[in-house]
């Protein structure tokens, strides 16, 4: 089937990068052996650290399955962002290993130049490598010679689905239709209708038959069937679930049992959670023990000079499956306060002069590092709201509490894309939540880590944004 080939091309591209890893290891130890430390190389130490290089890469790909489906799109900034994650979940391995074993016998020199060199090789094998292992792969007798049968589904949408599925061997012969052909297809034979399916498969020598959409008729499905299945022909039904439901839809197994759902969650695994719950604690627990200190008296020195009060701000927030909690934040703002309800906005005057900073820099959400450590909130995840404001935006956005089903965070993919601060706009609300619901149904650990290290360059470098 057309999924397993693309597991299967993702599954090969990942060992053959590994491969590549291990070589430009090697190959890098013995030049750089040769110019700063002749005779000096410990290569049986070697091993162990491209073994972890290796094993980083694999973890990867192991931890990010979503991207075999990237192989196909081939976009110069999904190869560099993949290149980019892959080298970090590298460094990162290298990095563990060499301080907590304090080694002294491997070069920090040779490391830290090593790692440029596996991104270029990374950034280069993402963009050449997947075409010619798909030439390799799926050419000669592994071509699917398909015939495309409209029965009344989208079939002018399938065009730049078939562009890209060409890649991997589906090679579309011509169509059958009832009705005229429209769109990208337009261009492709049309050789018959329904009478002349049976026909049409034995002279074309088909191997898949693509249907669009299920048929209307019982008898007809299974005459397609059992036809597909006495010729040994592959079939493959386009549904129209999504058309149906209005939005994408995918299908779960549960115990023999298959249902269709709206969206995939990949944190309802309690491994996923366990893995998520692990890097709260590892991110969170330094900053409240080492950084939220001199911070807090660097804040309450600004707001004794500017505006006395409390050092921090509680107010009730929506969490997880809309469950209130108290959200933790250094006041930005004067004490005498009378709409705690009303967002910030970019000349907000309830705001006293050190606050602006503080909001800008994002300092007055640091404490929510300690509700990351009571549980009630991610680093990473959707931001909680008011409930008040939960209840206002539902109105607007239909799908605006799926945002719920994870923990609320400090930071989000929504946040680095610029879509934090006031919602100015019914749109802006969209983006926000179109790109929380796009982190729930695509979150991996890796995800996490690159919104973390992105969110803390935005700290030094604020979006226009941030006020």
């Amino acid at each position: 089937m057309i999924s397993e080939r693309s597991r299967g091309l993702y599954a090969v591209h990942c060992f053959v990068q590994a491969i590549l890893i291990a070589i430009l290891y090697w190959s890098w130890l013995f030049i750089f052996s040769l110019s700063h430390m002749p005779g000096q190389v410990d290569w049986r130490r070697h091993v162990m650290y491209s073994m972890l290089a290796v094993t980083g890469l694999v973890l990867k790909g192991l931890t990010t399955a979503q991207d075999r489906r990237a192989l196909l799109r081939l976009r110069v900034l999904d190869r560099l962002r993949d290149a980019f994650v892959q080298t970090l979940w590298i460094s990162t391995l290298l990095l563990f290993f060499l301080v907590s074993t304090k080694d002294k016998s491997i070069s920090r020199l040779f490391l830290f130049t090593f790692l440029p060199l596996a991104y270029l090789l990374l950034a280069a094998s993402n963009s050449k490598l997947p075409v010619l292992l798909a030439k390799m792969l799926f050419g000669g007798n592994r071509v699917e010679r398909t015939i495309l049968y409209s029965t009344g589904g989208q079939i002018d949408t399938l065009g730049p689905w078939l562009d890209r599925q060409e890649r991997i061997g589906l090679h579309v012969l011509g169509v059958l239709s009832d009705r005229p052909v429209k769109g990208a297809l337009s261009a492709l034979p049309v050789l018959g209708g329904t009478e002349d399916l049976e026909r049409v498969l034995t002279e074309t020598r088909a191997t898949q038959l693509l249907i669009s959409g299920f048929p209307m008729f019982k008898n007809l499905l299974q005459f397609l069937t059992t036809l597909c299945e006495r010729r040994g022909i592959r079939l493959l039904v386009l549904t129209d679930f999504e058309d149906k439901f209005g939005q994408a839809v995918t299908m779960v197994d549960e115990d023999g049992i298959r249902f269709l759902t709206l969206r995939e969650e990949p944190l309802e695994s309690p491994f996923n959670r366990l893995l998520k719950r692990t890097l709260d604690i590892a991110v969170s627990l330094p900053v409240v023990l080492f950084i939220l200190p001199p911070i807090t008296l660097m804040v309450w020195f600004f707001q004794r000079l500017q505006a006395p009060g409390p050092i921090f701000y509680n107010q009730p927030r929506a969490g997880m499956q809309n469950q209130p909690f108290q959200i933790y934040k250094y006041r930005s703002m004067y004490v005498d306060n009378p709409d705690e309800a009303r967002q910030a906005t970019q000349s907000d005057d309830r705001v006293y002069p050190a606050g602006r900073w503080l909001r800008k820099l994002s300092i007055d959400e640091l404490p929510q590092f300690i509700n990351v450590l009571k549980g009630s909130m991610s680093v990473v995840g959707p931001r909680p709201h008011l409930a008040s404001h939960n209840e206002q935006w539902s109105r607007i956005m239909a799908n605006y509490h799926v945002r719920t089903f994870v923990k609320p965070g400090i930071t989000g993919l929504a946040q680095v894309r610029g879509y934090r601060g006031e919602a100015k706009n019914d749109e802006s609300l969209r983006l926000r939540v179109l790109a929380d619901i796009e982190y729930i149904e695509n979150w991996s650990i890796a995800l996490d880590f690159l919104l973390i290290l992105r969110t803390a360059f935005q700290v030094f470098v604020p979006p226009k944004s941030a006020y």
